[in-house]
């Protein structure tokens, strides 16, 4: 799969006979092969016999003349460590639940994919219990940025971003509590979309924070994203139809999201949004402070902190030794919160939502870098004090936007030969499917 093809290029070559599922999967259990140890630790799991098994049975239905259940028939994709699958323990990225019950069905998620005849090939490596933004995994290894091995590959789906940057699948299924699919699209180089939060089944994946919590695709672009979307969302297929940029209204918010550039990632926002105002495109900077309210409505710990207490409380007092500690103290912070301080991080929440909602109204999609930094390398975070600061920064722009309810997608617009760097555009909530026809006018204009 060394072409990166797209979901929907492979679809088309799968529709009129140009190749076959089989083929398609043997070459993408190649490329795992091929990867060494980089795909080692970016794969904890390939299931190579039944990928082959349900790639026979996909092309055995078309031979039969049978319509494919949608454009992820016969389609290689990955998944990561926190969806359950029938029959295999789910790790998380965690040494601690090494030796837990299998899972009795598949996460919905999971079981959307399949009935869409999509290719399970294996389970792509994490943070351990996806709590953090850097990818970072003393357990099972951390793969390198395809862009730069010596750099982390952002997280918390760190397997989820290389699986599609290294070429091992076109489509991986990853979650975002607070940018882990947007952050390591972002650092690597690819398409990541986190969806509103209730549009797609959360049962059978582990939790970190049920009120954060969201699902989305990583993949090449903007119309594989939609593709997987509207699976995994349950809805009828749905391909973005074409958006003129003329007259689209953009907003940059001037609180929070523009502080501290790096140097790359600023000269690359100030391109594309260029080149989107030479499209036609109308971009307003607005001063949007609510986003300056988030952090200190989460300054007793937020919801990931309190939530995800909840669900580790008896793991933690029983294996708590085998947690990395950098993820355990985290969890830990939750048990310091109380009732009111959640009650009032709610209230606080749904206060800066009514704002922030009227605040951005009149415009189609807020416009920002994904992240304010390309991929630190690995050295950089040795230390603990380091590893706080670093994770905050990368989770930034992104939890801003978990937090306040919103679709986003993060779009590759680094500059010709430098590190990967993302654009991200934030939608209306609910309003899942425009943001994914305006993002598909912004792709070709804003990619490298």
């Amino acid at each position: 799969m060394t072409t990166n093809p797209t979901v929907l290029s492979l679809s088309r070559q799968l529709e009129a006979g140009a190749t076959t599922s089989e083929a398609l999967v043997e070459a993408s259990l190649a490329a795992i092969a091929a990867g060494g140890e980089e795909a080692a630790k970016t794969f904890t799991a390939v299931h190579e016999n039944v990928a082959r098994d349900t790639a026979r049975a996909q092309d055995l239905l078309r031979r039969a003349g049978q319509r494919p259940p949608s454009p992820l028939a016969g389609i290689p994709v990955s998944i990561k460590d926190l969806f359950d699958e029938a029959g295999r323990t789910t790790l998380a990225g965690s040494k601690a639940l090494v030796g837990a019950p299998p899972a009795e069905r598949d996460a919905d998620a999971v079981a959307r994919l399949r009935a869409a005849g999509a290719v399970v090939v294996g389970r792509t490596n994490m943070t351990e219990f996806a709590f953090s933004g850097v990818g970072i995994n003393p357990h099972y290894g951390t793969p390198g940025n395809p862009a730069d091995p010596d750099r982390i590959p952002g997280g918390s789906s760190s397997g989820a971003g290389v699986s599609v940057a290294a070429g091992y699948v076109p489509l991986a299924l990853g979650t975002d509590t607070g940018g882990s699919v947007r952050i390591p699209a972002a650092l690597c180089g690819v398409v990541g979309f986190k969806p509103t939060q209730r549009r797609v089944s959360l049962r059978g994946t582990v939790p970190l924070s049920w009120t954060l919590d969201s699902i989305g695709p990583l993949a090449r672009t903007v119309e594989c994203c939609a593709v997987a979307d509207a699976v995994l969302a349950g809805e009828p297929e749905w391909v973005p139809p074409p958006v003129g940029l003329a007259g689209l209204r953009f907003a940059v918010p001037q609180s929070v999201v523009l502080d501290g550039l790096a140097e790359p990632v600023a000269r690359a926002f100030d391109a594309a949004c260029r080149r989107l105002s030479e499209a036609g495109a109308r971009i307003v900077e607005i001063p949007m402070t609510e986003l300056a309210a988030v952090g200190p409505a989460n300054a007793r710990g937020g919801f990931p902190a309190a939530e995800a207490i909840y669900w580790h409380r008896d793991l933690l007092d029983r294996k708590g030794d085998l947690y990395d500690p950098r993820v355990r103290v985290r969890i830990e912070r939750g048990r310091t919160m109380t009732a009111a301080d959640y009650i009032d991080v709610t209230q606080r929440r749904a206060d800066l939502i009514a704002r922030a909602d009227r605040s951005t109204a009149d415009y189609d999609a807020l416009l920002m870098p994904t992240v304010p930094i390309t991929a630190p390398r690995f050295e950089e975070f040795a230390a603990d004090s380091d590893f706080t600061r670093l994770n905050i920064l990368l989770l930034r722009n992104c939890a801003l936007f978990n937090f306040l309810d919103r679709c986003a997608i993060s779009l590759p617009m680094q500059e010709a030969g430098s590190l990967p760097c993302g654009l991200m555009l934030v939608g209306a909530t609910g309003a899942d499917r425009r943001l994914l026809a305006v993002a598909g006018a912004v792709e070709p204009v804003v990619a490298p």
